[in-house]
């Protein structure tokens, strides 16, 4: 199914479970596509993308994997097309900056939280769930190196589900940020802001929510007031799946190291340090990642589902 303009060569391509959720109006769940491309190897990649959007299916609602094919937003991926996406090479990931001119050049690219945002908002779909948002780097000081996920929240009406801001970030000066753009950062069931692996970054929360019901109606509540803007809820990673802030805080430390003395910057810093975690760590990173993305999604569905009661 298609969505076009005769006015605007803007194109959007809904999947067929997609298409018939929207017909029925029924709970939709936004997913990213850099997890696939730029965030984990293959076959995991695309193994976990299927299990996340089971997991989705699962508590109630309905994925939407979003993507850029071809120069065509593509709201929600079929098996072929996620397994071509999880094994393309020289896949361009996408932020506000160059969305649109991977569209216009007929490119291929795999959506970042903020360009997942957009098109989730274009597609009518208010609930997004991802593993960790981007923030203020390490060092920001001086690079200025600050991810458009935060300004990004700040002016699109999408409620985002993670666990988070990465650990590998300044999480102090994220929170400082996205409070001085106005985005309300929600964890939910805890007082502590969870760090992605960890559950407890050492910094308290904003705000805390324990009901899916609320989060909803919060999100509602902004809509009728006219604030610009989405909301951040902090879902902590499951105990059992976490790597305590302790253990991990050495390993991000060497990481961090290593991107410096190999002249690592902009868009190729996050993905480096995760592939460095993930050898430091002994592979311990990557199943942390895979739970809490899972989690994530759970919590994305319920959210979805009380949206669609409202």
């Amino acid at each position: 199914m298609t969505q076009s303009q005769n006015t605007s060569p803007l194109r959007l391509r809904f999947g067929a479970e997609v298409a018939a959720a929207r017909a029925a109006a029924a709970p939709i769940v936004a997913l990213e596509s850099t997890i696939i491309t730029h965030g984990m190897p293959w076959p995991q990649n695309v193994e976990t993308a299927e299990i996340v959007e089971d997991a989705v299916r699962a508590a109630g609602a309905v994925p939407a994997t979003i993507a850029v094919l071809e120069g065509e937003i593509h709201i929600g991926l079929d098996a072929a097309r996620l397994r071509a996406l999880g094994q393309a090479k020289g896949v361009a990931k996408l932020s506000r900056a160059d969305l649109a001119v991977c569209l216009a050049q007929r490119a291929t690219g795999a959506t970042t939280v903020a360009a997942t945002m957009i098109c989730a908002r274009l597609a009518g779909i208010e609930v997004f769930a991802t593993g960790g948002i981007g923030g203020v780097h390490r060092g920001a000081e001086d690079s200025f190196d600050i991810s458009a996920d935060l300004h990004e929240l700040a002016q699109t009406p999408v409620t985002v589900v993670a666990a988070g801001a990465k650990a590998i970030l300044d999480l102090p000066k994220t929170l400082e940020v996205l409070e001085t753009l106005g985005v309300p950062v929600i964890a939910f069931g805890q007082d502590a802001f969870p760090a992605f692996w960890s559950r407890d970054s050492g910094l308290r929360a904003p705000l805390r929510m324990d009901d899916p019901a609320i989060i909803a109606a919060s999100h509602r509540m902004r809509v009728a007031l006219g604030l610009p803007g989405g909301q951040l809820i902090a879902n902590p990673i499951p105990l059992a799946d976490e790597i305590p802030s302790i253990d991990l805080a050495p390993l991000i430390a060497a990481a961090q190291a290593e991107a410096v003395a190999q002249g690592i910057k902009g868009k190729a810093v996050t993905p480096f340090l995760l592939d460095r975690l993930f050898a430091l760590s002994q592979g311990r990173s990557l199943s942390a990642n895979i739970a809490l993305v899972l989690n994530n999604a759970r919590l994305g569905a319920a959210i979805a589902k009380a949206m669609t009661k409202g």
